[in-house]
């Protein structure tokens, strides 16, 4: 299922009502209390939910909402979440504030219901790209996204592969970053390819150390991108740094937007020699005209997740979609008993 279109006034987003069924219990150390797993989803995530809950072998919470015609936006959940473990599972994907705003009121819903425990799932952390203040006047809205969410009363976040691993520390609460890349790393060793002939590429020089440890995992070479942005959005590609003459080359990202740096630095691998070129990437943004620009790349396969929905019908050949549903139904899972969440990758979640 796709995301909402961006909607104007007097238009309806479609109501939702999950499915309920039988959740989870976890006995309290002294043996006489019971607490439930409760899932609800967002509009953004429809399907990731309803795949982390079949991992789950539980059934998504019901819930109704919707948004006025004057786009103000309505949450209820339609069952008791008293004393219970809630986590509500909605992306920062288009329209990236109504998904934001309705995540919010589902958190002061369930904070009002009496939940034990507020956990946001957020796959897709929006304005995650906003960290730092890079001009004068400007705001830190990664931050004040994070206030935002501890305002409404969440007690903890669980996120995948953040544009810059500080983000981590605008919050008072505790955050479970998981990654996308032991997946890929998994796809591509599927894939056979040779590695004396890998070469991971960092598309630019604040990604070298992810770049440098996916390069170790699979047992390949690393070089970078240089580049320029004259704009926001816009990005020029200036040197390709390291050896990718006759290499198969994987361009490793957190995320990809309009796809205008991913192409570009792609031509320049291929320029400098580089035999076969694939991207990976956890979040599939694919703003305008990204998919186009990506079908008629120089590119032999994206590889994206399913963090944020991307339309079957409108997506590229080339491009391959992986679910994350296990590796948030693990985190879930292990948060839920007071389990370790590291240990899900040995370890090795934290890759900045």
């Amino acid at each position: 299922m796709t995301p909402d279109p961006l909607f104007g006034a007097g238009e309806f987003l479609p109501e939702r009502n999950n499915g309920t069924d039988d959740a989870p219990r976890s006995s309290s150390r002294d043996g006489t209390s019971f607490r439930r797993m409760m899932l609800f989803a967002g509009r953004s995530s429809l399907d990731l939910a309803e795949r982390i809950a079949d991992e789950l072998g539980v059934a998504l919470g019901e819930s109704t909402l919707k948004t006025f015609p004057n786009t103000e936006t309505y949450v209820r959940l339609n069952e008791s979440v008293r004393g219970s473990d809630v986590f509500l599972i909605q992306s920062g994907s288009r329209p990236a504030n109504d998904h934001f705003v309705e995540l919010l009121i589902m958190i002061n819903a369930a904070r009002l219901a009496s939940a034990k425990r507020i956990t946001a799932v957020v796959p897709w952390f929006p304005y995650a790209r906003q960290d730092k203040k890079s001009a004068p006047r400007e705001p830190i809205t990664a931050r004040l996204m994070a206030d935002m969410l501890e305002t409404a009363g969440v007690d903890r976040v669980l996120t995948m592969d953040l544009h810059a691993g500080q983000v981590q520390g605008f919050f008072r609460v505790p955050v479970d970053h998981m990654t996308a890349l032991p997946m890929f790393q998994q796809y591509f060793l599927d894939l056979g390819l040779p590695k004396d002939e890998i070469v991971v590429i960092s598309p630019d020089t604040g990604r070298v150390k992810l770049a440098k440890k996916f390069a170790e995992m699979l047992g390949g070479e690393l070089a970078v991108l240089t580049k320029e942005r004259p704009a926001h959005s816009r990005a020029q590609v200036t040197n390709v740094i390291g050896d990718v003459k006759g290499k198969t080359c994987v361009i490793s990202d957190d995320m990809i937007d309009t796809a205008g740096t991913l192409v570009a630095g792609a031509e320049a691998i291929h320029q400098a020699g580089a035999r076969c070129i694939y991207a990976c990437a956890t979040h599939p943004v694919f703003s305008e005209p990204a998919l186009q620009r990506l079908q008629n790349s120089v590119l032999e396969q994206v590889v994206v997740c399913d963090t944020i929905p991307v339309d079957p019908t409108t997506k590229p050949d080339k491009v391959r979609v992986l679910s994350v549903a296990r590796i948030l139904a693990e985190t879930i899972h292990n948060v839920f008993t007071d389990d370790s969440v590291s240990a899900i990758f040995k370890g090795e979640n934290q890759l900045f």
